[in-house]
């Protein structure tokens, strides 16, 4: 069983912005070379932060909902890895990245939700 759950628009709400832990959002595609060399290490450091993180793909041209999902958060390019704290976007990590480099960042986005869940507000929809 895989530690990386698949979203879509249709879920996105209930899974991302309603999620009451850091979550980790990568949008990716099935043509994208870059994404598909991503995908083993983004499922291996899943497992190894299973507990502490939310790791959630999307894939950001499976329909025309989640490519208009992703144009409104403004990804560019695939892959974005985009940290979530309390229904907001906490911050951005564009293209391929190491499993060194992907922890790195992780470790980063920790301490940082921490000071986001102190300091930041519910925002209610």
């Amino acid at each position: 069983m895989t530690s990386v759950l698949e979203v879509n628009a249709s879920n996105w709400v209930q899974e991302v912005l309603e999620s009451d832990v850091l979550t980790l959002v990568d949008f990716w595609h099935d043509h994208c070379p870059w994404c598909l060399r991503l995908n083993p290490i983004f499922e291996e450091v899943a497992e190894e932060y299973k507990g502490r993180v939310k790791f959630v793909k999307m894939n950001a041209l499976a329909n025309l909902e989640n490519r208009q999902l992703a144009i409104n958060l403004g990804i560019m390019s695939t892959p974005t890895l985009v940290f979530f704290c309390n229904n907001r976007p906490l911050e951005a990590i564009i293209g391929f990245k190491s499993k060194d480099q992907l922890k790195n960042a992780l470790d980063e986005m920790i301490a940082k939700h921490k000071e986001c869940v102190k300091q930041s507000t519910p925002f209610k929809t």
